[in-house]
């Protein structure tokens, strides 16, 4: 039964029963302040026994009217809101439900094993990060359902590049956004509209051709590309065993070392690649090695020399235990504005 008839049924209900029980002489029962208390109690059999007929004829009203129909009103009503909260965790766990997020991490695409992987060191590297960004996964094939309910919001699209589909995944408000499909001319379209859309977002797109980077950044040089490097690890671990395992080691984010990125804050003025090297090692416990100028990602500087100036802005990156949230940067030299 729809809502309006539910409605309707216990209006009658309500109305049917106070009518008997006035004509039954049961001036308790039916007072304004306790009547509708009784019914509830009475029609849902609880049945707390501080009010009751008195009557004969009341008893008879109750015995063969208000409990049986009370009894079917009140299934009818649990059923509805059953099959209400049913059909919204449908919606949520088939991504058709509409959802409110702000600085998330939008994934979009599915490539099987490989998003799944994404997903768990995505949740790990979450749960360390101060502000803990939610994860929201758009596809637009498989999966049917949501992979990882109750971790992660889930969104099923027609199109990865219509404003009506990804206006549900509130692509103008994340943070970070990630295109991983298998197909890269997917990939490619979804990067040009993801960045037309979602301009302040640092976009990431995975590429497994190479040529393609170069043409993307050359339209979009904010978005971040990363190609594949699998032949590159096994080229370089042939002439230096190990290479695959370390590269491996630092983009996980299980127990040992692991590649962070910090931003110096813009109220320093001039930081040395010494001063930096050093304070990390002795303070933190933790390896610099390299930097890349603010706002320009691409060029990444490894193992620069010691007497290179870094400024307020740039991003550090260094190896360590586990993130380091708090950098006391007034110690890592005498910065003229701190």
């Amino acid at each position: 039964m729809r809502w309006y008839s539910i409605v309707l049924a216990l209006a009658f209900y309500a109305l049917c029963s106070w009518l008997l029980l006035t004509l039954s002489g049961e001036t308790e029962l039916t007072r304004p302040h306790d009547f509708l208390y009784w019914l509830v109690i009475t029609g849902s059999t609880v049945g707390y026994g501080d009010y009751s007929p008195q009557t004969l004829g009341g008893k008879y009203v109750v015995a063969l009217f208000v409990v049986p129909l009370g009894l079917s009103i009140f299934a009818l009503v649990i059923g509805r809101i059953a099959a209400f909260i049913s059909v919204q965790w449908q919606k949520g766990i088939r991504g058709m439900k509409n959802v409110e997020l702000r600085n998330h991490i939008l994934v979009v695409g599915w490539n099987g094993n490989r998003t799944m992987q994404l997903l768990k060191l995505l949740l790990r590297e979450s749960q360390s990060h101060p502000d803990n960004p939610e994860i929201l996964l758009c596809v637009k094939d498989a999966p049917v359902e949501n992979p990882m309910p109750g971790k992660i919001e889930f969104i099923k699209v027609n199109s990865f590049n219509k404003d009506e589909y990804m206006d549900k995944a509130c692509i103008s408000q994340a943070g970070v956004i990630l295109i991983d499909n298998p197909q890269d001319d997917i990939t490619m379209t979804t990067a040009l509209y993801c960045s037309h859309r979602a301009p302040k977002a640092h976009l990431v797109a995975y590429f497994t051709d190479d040529s393609l980077v170069e043409i993307l950044q050359r339209h979009c040089p904010n978005v971040e590309c990363t190609p594949s490097v699998a032949v590159e690890m096994l080229a370089k671990s042939a002439f230096d065993p190990g290479s695959s395992v370390l590269a491996h080691d630092l983009l996980s984010v299980d127990d040992g070392q692991a590649q962070y990125s910090i931003a110096i804050p813009q109220s320093i003025d001039t930081l040395t690649v010494e001063q930096i090297f050093v304070h990390f090692k002795r303070r933190y416990n933790a390896i610099f090695i390299g930097y890349a100028r603010q706002n320009i990602i691409r060029d990444m500087i490894l193992n620069p020399k010691l007497d290179e100036q870094l400024h307020g802005g740039d991003k550090v990156f260094y190896i360590a235990d586990e993130r380091i949230h708090k950098f006391d940067w007034q110690q890592f030299g005498e910065p003229s504005d701190v």
